[in-house]
């Protein structure tokens, strides 16, 4: 099932998502010799529907498909997109087909000012609200278009990008260097204008533009944590089959963690005279239990996902993407220890601007960020987010918070809390009749006392 529950302004939902399905998908031959590759089956369904409950996931509505070989099986399955509440238009190829950035080029007169670029035959499942906030951030910059990239090191494929302090130096996919420990991940966002030079109807490769854009320091860049699955070869499509069986098919239990005075230390901030989250990466220190609690989690049987308010940016505190950097970061070392944080959501919302702050204190960012929202604890929305695209088993899994509204909001999304800490008699009164299923000492105790999951 395609859908989404999410009622937040989004910035996904101002930008159109063009979807590259032209290719013919030959190594795959087996399995393409009478169906395009974006509809290869894959459990039951067209591997392209996965990438596509994800985009919508983000709030992503308007698509734009650049068809080729069996445009005409594509359009039957998708149609209009009406029955998924997305619109889909359509571009082929023709009889020739045009390459990556001939495909975008000839759907000039249906492309929007602003668009993000995605793969059929790949699944990329990053944050995208993520990768929208950082292309704009880089356009109020200068750039004009931004890359995800992932650390790769020669792992999945080449690397083919030199990145430093987090700024893209080179893109070059034809000509490695042993500089480059990074590959781009397969997901783009460009300014409609970089194509207007292109010669309409000639084939070329996105790729020669990207490398332009390298050198002339116009590419942003957003470095993602989280592997892609491709079905490029029949052990590609064997893999990425057992990935999303093991993901869709079997029930999880989960831990949803808050993150501040539960992974790491609360700090205080002397600018209000209150203990606060931290709001850059050298205030950022975590708990030296949270690494064997995670592991334990995990060896229980738990996906672990992050639900933390983080409404710092728009209480003009700290800027966006240093909230970001701080979350990439705390991801990036557990993955280095072996723990696979599936996601982390923060609300980075706050309900109304705060008196002292000046309207268009955060720039683009500020309509995203000032307004009501459904994921701000005590409400469930964190807890919820990702129940369209994961399988997971609400009644045996469990909030894990040390304050009210992580156990609130743990209640309301249905599943089981852990209040960590000592819950003192205040507390109680604005619980009401809302209790807690545990009452642990920090995050070690409640993965020592929890539950191996049994489905």
């Amino acid at each position: 099932m395609i859908s989404s529950d999410r009622q937040n302004l989004t910035p996904c939902s101002d930008l159109q998502v063009v979807v590259l399905m032209g290719g013919l998908g030959t190594r795959l031959k087996e399995y393409t010799k009478e169906t395009p590759k974006p509809l290869v089956d894959v459990g039951g369904k067209p591997f392209f529907d996965y990438e596509l409950m994800l985009l919508v996931h983000y709030g992503f509505r308007r698509f734009l498909f650049l068809t080729g070989y069996r445009e005409d099986m594509i359009r039957k399955h998708y149609g209009d997109g009406s029955d998924l509440g997305i619109s889909i238009s359509y571009c082929s190829d023709g009889e020739e087909l045009l390459g990556t950035g001939g495909a975008v080029r000839r759907a000039w007169d249906l492309l929007e000012d602003d668009f993000i670029v995605v793969y059929s035959d790949s699944f990329m499942d990053i944050d995208y609200e993520e990768t929208v906030f950082r292309y704009l951030k880089g356009k109020e910059e200068g750039k004009r278009a931004l890359m995800t990239v992932l650390r790769n090191n020669n792992r999945f494929d080449k690397s083919n990008v030199v990145l430093k302090d987090g700024e893209i130096l080179l893109y070059d996919k034809k000509n490695m260097t042993g500089e480059m420990e990074y590959i781009d991940y397969g997901v783009c966002v460009y300014e409609k204008s970089l194509f207007e030079d292109y010669e309409y109807g000639v084939k070329f490769d996105i790729a020669d533009l990207q490398n332009r854009l390298s050198l002339e320091e116009k590419l942003a860049a957003h470095v993602v944590n989280k592997r892609f699955y491709e079905i490029g070869s029949p052990a590609a499509l064997a893999e990425f089959r057992e990935y999303i069986t093991e993901r869709l098919e079997k029930k999880h239990g989960a831990v949803f963690l808050d993150r501040d005075g539960v992974l790491d230390e609360i700090v205080f901030n002397e600018d209000i005279e209150q203990l606060d989250a931290p709001l850059s990466l050298s205030e950022f220190k975590l708990f030296g239990h949270a690494s064997k609690a995670l592991k334990l989690i995990m060896d229980k049987g738990y996906y672990l996902f992050i639900a933390t308010n983080q409404p710092g940016a728009a209480k003009g505190k700290a800027k966006l993407l240093t909230l970001y950097d701080i979350n990439n970061e705390m991801v990036r070392g557990f993955k280095e220890e072996g723990i696979e944080i599936e996601a982390v959501y923060s609300c980075i919302h706050y309900p109304k601007r705060l008196p002292y702050l000046k309207e268009g204190f955060a720039g683009s960012f500020e309509r995203f960020l000032i307004q009501p929202c459904d994921c701000r604890k005590p409400r469930e929305g964190l807890i919820r987010r990702p129940q369209d695209i994961y399988n997971i088993d609400y009644d045996n899994s469990y909030m894990v918070g040390d304050s009210i509204t992580d156990i609130q909001a743990g209640s309301a999304a249905g599943v089981k809390t852990a209040f960590l800490g000592d819950l003192k008699c205040d507390a109680c009164k604005k619980l009401c009749d809302i209790s807690p299923d545990m009452i642990v000492k920090d995050l070690l105790d409640f993965a020592e006392k929890l539950e191996p999951y049994r489905g």
